[in-house]
């Protein structure tokens, strides 16, 4: 028995050693800007919430905040607006925060994880599973998983690249969510039942979707504040010209935070189908019942709900439609 919990704890040591509590040694300076604060974010599902705040003193500032390190959090002397990303760890890190340009003229010294990070981001075509086996234990591996591969890959791929990773990994948040997202697609695959929701419109008016499918059923993941998303909508206003009196029909789900960011985009695009949205940005609790790590995003379902193809875009969209509706 006594072997059995030595094992035990001795795993469980591994399984946590990389992630422990630490009063930060976080120190810089700001240039560039005359803002007075400089603010510490948490990183979690793809948002930053201020975790902390410190006043610049002669262009300088300090945090000691206890927080967990290693792990992904942001530094901004503005909330509003996208943070630098950077990897904390145990130890002194000293920082020259700049926003000029997203934060990209910042430099970070004393964080080899920031420095790994930074090396991924320089890195052209990256192979997911030759810098995961190249870097098992560090946090960027899963982060990067998550973050930039999960919505790209199938649940078998993300599974395979899962087992690439140290066991002081497998606990990770991002390892855990991985897992939770697997359960979640292997439940969406073609010839599976789409979820059913139900989620305001722009009037504030409750819609089911169930009750709402017929013909074919294209389930449209967008935002009015996403680039992408913006640039696909042509095609989908083309598709729905062209074959909503065949059958095809759209329910647009915005991942919007702001209402009138929402309507705008739904005015300026053209979007005349039916648009839902909890207006709780990456909260959104149909996207997490979808999978959807990225967008656009989108499903088509059948007159039953029935999963016919997933994110289809471009002529893809057209070419499928086409062979389903030209009979």
């Amino acid at each position: 028995m006594k072997k059995i919990l030595l094992g035990f704890a001795l795993f469980f040591g591994i399984a946590q050693s990389q992630a422990q509590e630490n009063n930060l040694q976080l120190k810089g300076t700001v240039v560039d800007t005359v803002a007075q604060y400089v603010y510490l974010q948490k990183f979690h599902n793809k948002m930053f919430t201020t975790i902390d705040s410190v006043k610049v003193k002669d262009g300088s500032f300090s945090f000691k905040t206890k927080v967990t390190t290693p792990e992904l959090y942001g530094l901004s002397v503005n909330t509003a607006n996208i943070p630098l990303y950077i990897f904390l760890e145990k130890g002194p890190i000293n920082v020259k925060l700049s926003p000029k340009k997203y934060y990209s003229a910042s430099v970070v010294e004393g964080s080899e994880t920031q420095n790994l990070f930074e090396t991924y981001k320089k890195t052209k075509d990256v192979e997911i599973s030759k810098f995961i086996t190249e870097h098992p234990k560090s946090i960027v591996s899963s982060y990067v998983l998550y973050r930039n591969w999960s919505y790209r890959l199938s649940p078998e791929e993300i599974t395979k690249n899962i087992a690439l990773l140290d066991k002081s990994q497998q606990n990770s948040t991002y390892v855990k969510e991985l897992k939770e997202l697997v359960t979640v697609l292997n439940g969406l695959a073609v010839g599976k039942k789409a979820p059913d929701f139900t989620a305001p419109n722009p009037d504030g008016k409750p819609v089911r979707f169930s009750e709402n499918l017929k013909g074919y059923t294209l389930v449209d993941f967008w935002a009015s504040w996403c680039g992408p998303c913006r640039k696909e909508n042509p095609n989908i206003v083309a598709a729905y010209k062209e074959y909503h009196d065949k059958g095809f029909n759209i329910i647009g789900i915005s991942l919007d935070k702001k209402k009138e960011n929402w309507v705008k985009g739904i005015q300026e695009d053209n979007l005349n189908w039916l648009q839902v949205s909890e207006l709780t940005y990456w909260n959104s609790t149909i996207a997490k019942l979808y999978g959807v790590r990225a967008i656009p995003g989108n499903y088509l379902v059948d007159s039953k709900g029935i999963i016919v193809a997933r994110n289809l875009r471009g002529e893809d969209l057209q070419t499928t439609l086409k062979t389903l509706l030209d009979k």
